[in-house]
C-alpha cells in the first residue's frame, strides 16, 4: 500500500541537510522499487530545500514509520515535522 511521507525541515538547517544528503539517498536506494517517488520540497524561489516528499510502497504504516525513523535525516534531527498518510493513485 502506498504511503505519502511529508517531512518539513527545521528552519535554518540547510547545512545539516546537505551534510546528511548522501547517506539519506543511500537509505532510500536500499529499498529499491519500494520508493515510488522521492524528492525535496523547495522554497518559493526554488533555491533552497525545505523538506522531503516521498511515496513509499510498504505493506503497513508500521513498516513505513520504522523505515523513516532510520533515515539519516531523521537521525540527525533535521525535521520539524513528519506526516505519513495512506495514498491512492488516481491519475495518470
Amino acid at each position: 500500500m502506498p504511503f505519502i511521507v511529508h517531512c518539513i525541515d527545521k528552519s535554518g538547517h540547510q547545512d545539516l541537510r546537505l551534510a546528511n544528503r548522501a547517506a539519506h539517498l543511500d537509505h532510500l536506494k536500499s529499498i529499491g522499487d519500494t520508493v515510488l517517488m522521492a524528492g525535496p520540497t523547495l522554497s518559493d524561489d526554488g533555491q533552497s530545500m525545505t523538506g522531503s516528499l516521498l511515496v513509499l510502497d510498504f505493506a503497513s504504516r508500521a513498516e513505513t514509520e520504522a523505515f523513516c525513523a532510520k533515515d539519516p535525516y531523521a537521525l540527525a534531527g533535521l525535521f520539524a515535522s513528519v506526516g505519513i498518510s495512506n495514498y491512492k493513485k488516481v491519475l495518470p
